[in-house]
This record gives C-alpha cells, structure tokens and sequence, in this order.
C-alpha cells in the first residue's frame, strides 16, 4: 500500500521546521508528501498564505504537492471549524477524492494539536498515526486543552527546535509522547536558502549593523491595547538611542496597523536614530542573515530565542514585566514564552544585569511549576516538586499570581498568619459576605457625607 505523509502548516517558520525535519531524515520515506496550507489569520482573504509567502519556492521542491486548507473547507475559517463526529467517514472520504488519496496509508505531521485546524484534521483521518511538530516556545509549556485517547494513542512523538539548549519540552508528556530534536543544524541550512530565495529591497544599512526590533501585534491577541502596543515599539527605539545606536530597523507583524511605522519614524527622527521599516513579509531569521544586527530587541517572540542560539546575535527583551501580568486567565499559553525570555534574558535598560540568566536546571524548575500551575488536572505529579520549588523561590513569585496560588493551595497563595485556615466552601462564603458587607458600610457612609 502507498503511503502519503500530510504536513500541516499556518507559518513559514513552521514549514521550515518541517522542511528541516525532513532533510534531516526525522520522517521515514513515503511515496508523496504534501504540504497542507492552513491561513489561520483573522480575515484570510486580506493576508498572504504561507505558500505565496517571499522565500517559500526554496522549500517547495521537499513536497509532491502543495494544498489549501482553506480551500478544502471554505466558506468556513480554520480556527473555528470542527467536524461533526458522524460526519467524519463521509467527510474523510471526500478529502481522498479531493486530494487524489486514494486508499494510500496516511500519516499526519501537525502544530498546536489541541486546537483547530490540527485538531480537525487528524479527527478527519482517524486511523492515522501522528506527529506534533513545535515551531515555537510553548512546547516547553503544559498542552493547553484536554486531548481525546483516540487523538493521543496516535501521537508518536514532538519534535521541536533546540530553542533552549537541555530544555525538555513539557508538551504532551503527560501522554508519553517522547521529544525529539530537529537538528539546528539542518535547520539553519533551511534557513540560508530562505533567505537566498527571498528579494532584497537592496536599502543602506548601517555598516557595524543596526538594532532590529521585533513586533508583534500583541493587541491582536487582546493582551494589550493598541495604545499601550505603540508605547512598547516606541520604548525599544528609546532603548537603543539611550544605548548609542543610530540606525534601526523595525520588522512589525505581517497583520499590524500600518500607522504603527509612521509613530516610531517621527519619534526616530526626534532621538536622531536612521530608522528603516521592513515592509516586506520575511522571517526575522532572514533579517538576522542579511543585516547581521548589532542588537535584537523583542518582548518574548520567539525569534529572539533563534537570534540568540543559532546565530549567536545580542538579544534584550522589554515589556516582559507586564505581560507576566497582563496575561489572563493564567492559563494562557503565551505565559510560558514570556516566563523562558524574561528569565533567560537581559531587560533592554539594564546594562549591568545584577546576576546571570538561570541554569538549565533552574529554568527546568521554574517552567514545570509553572506549569502546574496552568494545568494542574493534567500534570497531578508535578504537584509535590512545586510546592517544594514554591517553598525555597520566593524570588521567583512574579511568575505566579497569588490568586492562582490561592486556588491550588500553594504556597504564597496567602499569608502565612492565615495559612491554618482549611479551603473550603465555608471559608470563602465568609469572605464574600464579609466583603459585601464592607462595600454596603462604605457606600452608606459615602451617601451620607
């Protein structure tokens, strides 16, 4: 029987993950490999597909064929379709039809398994076994969604990129799924090609390298507010200035406003900085090829982790401090990358930093307690080793929020003098009526001044 391996992808940077993946020899040979496109951007119709992306005909010759998701389920968008279970076996088979499929054996390689479109398309091929592949730093997170057996039995194994060098990703452990590292080698191999095939708007940079920052629409994602989104670009081109550069580069998100440029080119022109904007839809590892940059300023994208381990650029985060806690619910996926680069990296204004970033071991510690912490139904045996780690890290308390502490029964959920107290129902019934009544008393004694 012929056998077809389907790799998803929504980002370039996931399919160069694959790409590196398979040029590594990490998938065993099959008769087709194709690449299944997904555009996972708000209004589809506005942004460009990975495939028509600069850059991606340096990957195109990996695959038989290149197809869209979007396509294949239109007029439905692929982060909010799912297939009804009884409509599977039809809608299976239409897709063998679709695809020219056959009765070929499938295998499915897919990103961010717990959600749409990767959580719709191994249900539509059920018999296929499956590999989760990570482009980004939350797989050294918690699996976000509670998965089903029949999706987690099929799931062979992660493989992910060597962001964090003797990091173990914590993702989809709780089912036995083994990690596996995609050579950095190879990867940056894929790297270079993208970045020979991608056009060069041939503009003058800075001779010893200019500053890149990094944006990355974090109002798209409701975590901040568009006005407090400028305030951080603007406050990592003040950062530069103050620390001697004169020429910068600012790469923003493919889907950002495109006022946002014209802010920091009139704040550029006041600091004395030669600013250029990178309006074309490129990696920043192709920026960090072409430009060499003298500084990479971010606030926890994951190219700030790539700048820093395959190209070994000088990396500095800012606004860290209040996405750790901005972020809600703690359970946000996103606060695993903002705790691994706060942590491991230097805060754009602080030349001297008081002490070095956490060992491997330390960083392991931190990262497993907070994900107990997001996920604590799913990961019950790491309960022990958080309290201990809670316990004797006092100074690590801005990774957990007291509330959440308070929920879980950890330690500096409350005050010591009141930690005797046992958590239960009747205790917060108190507490709520207690409040209550001190809220009316406030606001008789307020109608009465």
């Amino acid at each position: 029987m012929a056998r077809t391996q389907i790799f998803l992808a929504s980002t370039l940077y996931g399919a160069a993950t694959v790409a590196a993946a398979l040029d590594a020899d990490r998938f065993r040979p099959a008769d087709r490999r194709i690449l299944l496109v997904s555009n996972n951007a708000p209004v589809p119709e506005t942004t460009s597909p990975l495939d028509r992306m600069p850059g991606f005909e340096a990957l195109r010759d990996r695959f038989d064929r290149v197809l869209s998701w979007n396509e294949a389920i239109s007029p439905f968008h692929p982060s909010g379709w799912a297939p009804r279970p009884d409509d599977v076996p039809l809608l299976e088979r239409h897709l063998r039809l679709l695809w020219q499929l056959g009765d070929d054996e499938i295998e499915l390689a897919v990103e961010s398994i717990q959600v749409e479109p990767a959580l719709a398309l191994v249900q539509l091929f059920p018999a296929a076994p499956i590999d989760v592949y990570a482009d980004g730093l939350m797989s050294y997170g918690p699996t976000r969604n509670k998965l089903e057996l029949l999706v987690t039995s099929r799931i062979r194994r992660l493989l992910h990129l060597d962001l964090v060098p003797g990091l173990t990703p914590l993702l989809l452990s709780e089912h036995g799924v083994r990690p596996e590292v995609v050579p950095t080698d190879a990867f940056r191999t894929v790297l270079a090609e993208l970045a020979a095939a991608t056009p060069h708007d041939d503009k003058p940079v800075a001779a010893d390298g200019p500053a890149l920052l990094l944006g990355q629409y974090l109002s798209a994602l409701d975590i901040l507010t568009v006005e407090e989104e400028e305030r951080l670009h603007l406050r990592m081109l003040r950062g530069i200035a103050a620390r001697g550069h004169r020429s910068a580069v600012f790469k923003p998100h493919p889907t950002a406003p495109a006022h946002w440029p014209h802010l920091l080119e009139k704040e550029a022109a006041d600091l004395g900085v030669e600013l250029t904007v990178c309006d074309t839809p490129v990696l920043a590892e192709v920026l960090f090829q072409r430009l060499r940059p003298a500084l990479v300023v971010g606030c926890f994208s994951t190219a700030l982790l790539t700048a820093s381990q395959f190209f070994g650029l000088p990396v500095v985060r800012t606004g860290t401090g209040l996405l750790l806690e901005r972020l809600s619910p703690y359970q946000n996926s996103n606060r695993v990358p903002v705790t691994i680069v706060d942590a491991l990296l230097p805060a754009l204004d602080d030349r001297e930093p008081a002490s070095g970033p956490p060992s491997t071991a330390e960083l392991t510690a931190l990262l497993r307690a907070v994900g107990y912490c997001m996920q604590s139904k799913a990961y019950p045996h790491l309960r022990d080793e958080t309290v201990r780690y809670l316990s004797a890290h006092r100074d690590t308390r801005r990774y957990f929020k007291r509330r959440r502490l308070t929920s879980l029964a950890l330690p500096g959920g409350v005050p010591s003098q009141l930690a005797f107290l046992p958590r239960n129902r009747t205790v917060r019934r108190v507490v709520r009526r207690a409040r209550g009544l001190t809220a009316r008393a406030a606001d008789r004694q307020a109608a009465t001044s």
